[in-house]
């Protein structure tokens, strides 16, 4: 059986912890600041992980992750 390829884009962007959940960056902090609220930015800090359903997408992108 050949090897099983993963998607740059996952790898780059998502790391899986150790309860399998998926964890990524925040998501609209890459331009446009000046219209975000103060809290909006203030939430927005660190990783977050992915619903449910966005992991049901991501996982078979990655298949050696698990």
């Amino acid at each position: 059986m050949p090897k099983m390829k993963t998607k740059s884009s996952c790898k780059k962007r998502f790391k899986v912890t150790a309860s399998g959940r998926i964890k990524s960056a925040q998501a609209g902090k890459r331009h446009g600041m000046i219209k975000r609220t103060n809290k909006f930015i203030r939430n927005a800090r660190g990783t977050t992980t992915l619903s449910k359903a966005d992991e049901q997408i991501i996982k078979p992108m990655m298949p050696y992750s698990r």
